[in-house]
């Protein structure tokens, strides 16, 4: 796989996100979590993206059972479930989430920690000057910030290196677009992007609406609620048609667009079985190709927003 680097190393292009480790998509068991992560270092896959409130730390535990080393590992604090639900960035807290982090993880380091979600009322100076502690103390290996604007990066970066930013990027969610992988290449940050597939929209086979209500967030999200979810299947259904016609997987294609936006870029899809793994790789385009998926997918098709109001109350918005 090619590789792309992430602070002071180099990582497999595409990551693996590991929030359905915690059975926030459908139910699933240790074994079944560990031969998913056996099969994607087979691919060539040494980044693994997990937090701390995917399945209450279960995703943490599960990377933590697993034991490998040689693997790039990151984690995530700042979302307080609740209720209600809320965000912390104070010292205090990320320092208590990190040992806790690190306990399941059954590590004394982290590769690398983001700050889940900024909480506004703390400087972002104080924040990174948080992180930069603990980067020289050992504890992490550099530090990230998810869902924030490009003015919040720049600050942190002036004030401590940052080492990515991970924000949700997609053939259907091309907002980090409009300033913010500008902004990660000209500092020379990692854009980390989470949710690369859609949340399933850019699967294998086309999504049923079956959501587990109560469970599966996406019962709720107005992107997967009708008319908004037939009205995106359908509009999804030719660029299914053209990579049939290429023999190209969808997912394959999908992330292929991704990674093709910038070579800072690392996509990092998600599964819980070791079986989609193989849908993510194989797939190169060329700049026909980019221009044909974007005419068939142009930017801003998707109907409905990416979250729902409760859920975008600590996400950073900027245009």
């Amino acid at each position: 796989m090619e590789q792309r680097r992430l602070g002071d190393r180099r990582v497999g292009a595409i990551g693996l996100g590991a929030m359905s480790f915690g059975g926030i998509f459908g139910p699933t068991d240790r074994a079944t979590s560990l031969a998913c992560l056996d099969a994607a270092a087979d691919a060539g896959i040494t980044h693994v993206d997990t937090a701390d409130i995917y399945g209450n730390g279960l995703s943490e535990q599960v990377i933590g059972a697993w034991g490998r080393r040689d693997i790039h590992v990151a984690t995530k604090c700042g979302i307080v479930t609740g209720p209600p639900r809320t965000v912390r960035n104070d010292e205090a807290y990320i320092r208590q989430s990190l040992e806790a982090s690190l306990r399941r993880l059954n590590r004394d380091h982290v590769d690398l920690y983001y700050v889940h979600r900024r909480q506004p009322d703390i400087p972002v100076e104080d924040l990174a000057g948080t992180m930069g502690r603990l980067v020289q103390e050992g504890k992490i290996g550099g530090y990230g910030l998810s869902e924030v604007a490009p003015a919040t990066l720049r600050r942190a970066h002036a004030e401590h290196p940052v080492t990515a930013v991970q924000n949700e990027f997609s053939l259907w969610t091309r907002l980090p677009q409009l300033g913010l992988i500008q902004a990660c290449g000209e500092l020379g940050v990692a854009f980390v992007a989470f949710s690369p597939l859609g949340r399933g929209m850019f699967g294998r086979d086309p999504l049923a609406r079956d959501f587990r209500a109560g469970i599966d967030f996406r019962d709720t999200n107005p992107r997967f609620v009708e008319p908004n979810f037939s009205a995106n299947i359908a509009a999804i259904r030719p660029f299914r048609d053209l990579c049939a016609a290429r023999g190209w997987t969808v997912p394959g294609a999908a992330l292929a667009w991704v990674l093709a936006q910038g070579d800072h870029i690392i996509p990092i899809p998600g599964t819980r079985t070791a079986d989609h793994l193989r849908d993510w790789q194989g797939v190169t385009l060329d700049k026909d190709d980019i221009v044909l998926i974007e005419r068939i997918l142009p930017a801003g098709f998707a109907q409905g927003d990416r979250y729902g109001d409760h859920q975008m109350a600590f996400v950073e918005r900027y245009c």
